[in-house]
């Protein structure tokens, strides 16, 4: 298979990538879209026209962002709670252009579940979306040409998905192997949505943002931030060569979710705003995505194993 390229490279940001792209009349969805990369995917699709709802757990926290964009609104969801999904999913009418599951949470550390027993990096990174998704298909169908961008991490190269402990019951609780878990299930969730639902026109594609300094980093402990090179010894932040800004770090997350480059394209994993080469993953490989990540498969099987805590 021949990975898809394009003319833009880590530091390109996200207006950069749609630059002259008009999406006017179209309505998307940003998980998460209060902070961070969040912040930044809204305003490049705002900025080029699109209406765009932030889904946030504290909608208060995207009014400077709404006054921003009048075009742009803010409504609550928590995605830890399958009772918030349903009812954003209710209250949502008309047809959905673009989804972005943008929200996540990182090395929490200590295990915490939620109301079905999940792993809650598990259940905020993955369940969450994967019920959200669900519940939008229709309005997704109804779009001409929609598009499903699923956020994960350069952390799904760490740990495939434990089918036999998904929700560390038995083994002991790891913060960055439960993170790396669900940014793989990330990725099979994008897969799972392309083999089922490209027949009805839906797009689904994940992607890896990249080294940014945001608030998901608000569980680390400093040894962390240290090894990452993104401290020094007296607690404050260092930014390291290899990390981008906020704006660079969204710029992938926004080429998938409205370049017209991309039109068509399903299934795929892209890093840096190129397609992602498929790796055997471990704790040596750097780029890439693991063949785990995008096992058809262990998609079906993800997908199997969440779908009866979501209907």
């Amino acid at each position: 298979m021949t990975l898809t390229t394009t003319s833009f490279g880590m530091r390109a940001t996200a207006a950069e990538v749609i630059d002259g792209v008009d999406l006017s009349g179209r309505r998307m969805i940003v998980t998460g879209g209060s902070s961070g990369l969040g912040v930044e995917t809204v305003r490049a699709l705002a900025g080029a026209g699109a209406e765009v709802t932030i889904a946030t757990r504290n909608p208060a926290d995207a009014e400077p962002l709404v006054g921003e964009f009048p075009g742009t609104r803010a409504v609550a969801l928590d995605l830890a709670d399958l009772a918030s999904v349903r009812a954003f999913c209710d209250a949502w009418t008309g047809p959905l252009d673009g989804l972005v599951a943008n929200a996540g949470v990182m090395m929490l550390p200590t295990r915490q579940v939620d109301a079905q027993g999940w792993e809650m990096q598990l259940s905020i990174n993955y369940l969450g979306h994967f019920a959200l998704a669900l519940g939008l298909r229709t309005a997704l169908e109804a779009a001409e040409q929609p598009r499903v961008v699923v956020v994960s991490s350069g952390a799904q190269l760490r740990a495939g998905f434990d089918f036999d402990d998904p929700q560390f019951e038995r083994r002991a609780y790891d913060p960055f192997v439960a993170y790396a878990q669900s940014k793989t299930a990330d990725v099979l969730l994008a897969v799972g949505i392309s083999r089922r639902w490209a027949e009805h026109g839906i797009t689904a594609n994940a992607c890896a943002p990249g080294w940014i300094h945001t608030n998901l980093t608000r569980h680390l402990d400093q040894a962390t931030m240290q090894a990452f090179g993104a401290m020094d010894a007296d607690g404050n932040l260092v930014t390291p060569d290899y990390y981008k800004t906020p704006a660079q770090g969204a710029s992938t997350t926004v080429l998938l979710a409205a370049s017209p480059l991309l039109d068509g394209l399903t299934g795929r994993y892209f890093e840096d705003n190129q397609e992602a080469e498929v790796v055997d993953g471990g704790p040596e490989i750097m780029a890439g995505v693991a063949k785990w990540s995008v096992d058809p498969d262990a998609a079906d099987r993800l997908w199997d194993y969440a779908l009866p805590v979501v209907r």
